[in-house]
Order: C-alpha cells, then structure tokens, then sequence
C-alpha cells in the first residue's frame, strides 16, 4: 500500500478516510470539497483518486468499513458453539459497542446517504440486509427451538432493535451517565425480554 513521503507511515486510503471522515462530521458531506479533503489529508487529488473513485466513494467507504467490522463480529457471534441466546446477546451488545465506537461515522452516514447514486445506496442497502438476515437467522432459530417467544415476527424484533441502535449517534454521549458498555447490555437485555416466552 503506498504511503506519503513526509515521514508519515499512516497509509494514504486511512489518510483521507480520517480527514473526510473529520470534515464530513463538522461541515457535512455536501459542504465538504474534494480539495479540503485533500489539503487535511497532505495528499493530491491524484492520491485520492488513485483510491477512490469520487467524493462519493468516500462517504461509502465511511459506512462500509463499520459495517465490514460488524459483519465479521456478527458471524463470530452467530458461529460460536453456544447457547442462542448467549449468540444473540453477545452479537446485541456487539453492534451497540461497535456502533458507538464508531459514532461519528454513523453520524455522518444516516445524515448524508441521500447524496449516494441509487446503484451506491442500492450496495450499501444490500450490505445491511445481510447483516440484518444474520441476526434475523439467530432470532429465527431460537423462536424455532422454543428459546424465544414467536409471537412477534422476527423481523419486527430485528427492526426494534436496530432502530434502537440507528439512534445513537443522536444521543449517546462518552461523557453521558452510560459508558457503551452500560448502554449496550441495556438494550440487549431489552431484545432478550421481548423475546422471552
């Protein structure tokens, strides 16, 4: 991966990823340049397109790399030789943590994915769909093995916990009364007792 020659080993994708990521959050997608992006990274605008196609490709891979990040947790979750609903609190608390851990760039993406192409919303919506039918699949196998209450659909289950989640970057605070921790076993404990039979 090629680096920036002023002695700065960060490569040049996490370069410009940090610096958009930083102006998208402050000044929004819409008002951020190409070329402030460049400057706050120290790269040319033919590094950034070395990498990334457009502004665009940018305010995706904002997104992507979180959700790259959960998804990989999520199957570790899914995965383990453990009880169901050890599975699906563990992978509850995960997308709480990870998500806080990565506040700012879910701030941005709900704030700013109007301005993807429809093909580029259409991957990104894709993705999430995966991520949701995995943990849909966990909620599904204990309702079928009588672990958790079926009588509400798991689909409803899955959207009331993550419209829980898709609301942090509105409210959770690191200085708040809650560490992540706290907030993330809240919500999980909330999903288990909804699906209690």
């Amino acid at each position: 991966m090629a680096r920036t020659t002023d002695g700065d080993d960060t490569p040049v994708p996490q370069k410009l990823l940090a610096a958009a990521t930083r102006l998208f959050a402050e000044r929004g997608y819409d008002r951020t340049s190409v070329q402030e992006i460049v400057e706050a990274a120290g790269v040319t605008k033919g590094a950034l397109y070395h990498y990334f196609g457009s502004k665009e490709d940018l305010l995706q891979e904002v997104y992507a790399r979180m959700l790259r990040l959960q998804q990989e947790r999520l199957d570790a979750f899914a995965d383990a030789d453990e009880p169901v609903e050890q599975r699906l609190r563990g992978a509850a608390a995960d997308v709480v943590v990870t998500t806080i851990d990565n506040l700012e760039d879910a701030h941005i993406f709900f704030r700013s994915m109007h301005h993807l192409s429809p093909e580029k919303l259409k991957q990104v919506r894709a993705e999430r769909r995966r991520y949701h039918e995995r943990f849909r699949a966990l909620v599904e196998e204990g309702q079928a093995s009588g672990v958790f209450s079926s009588a509400t659909p798991a689909d409803l289950v899955v959207d009331y916990h993550f419209g829980s989640v898709h609301h942090l970057s509105t409210w959770y605070r690191p200085d708040g009364p809650l560490t992540k921790q706290q907030v993330a076993a809240h919500l999980a404990d909330l999903l288990l007792r909804a699906l209690r039979p």
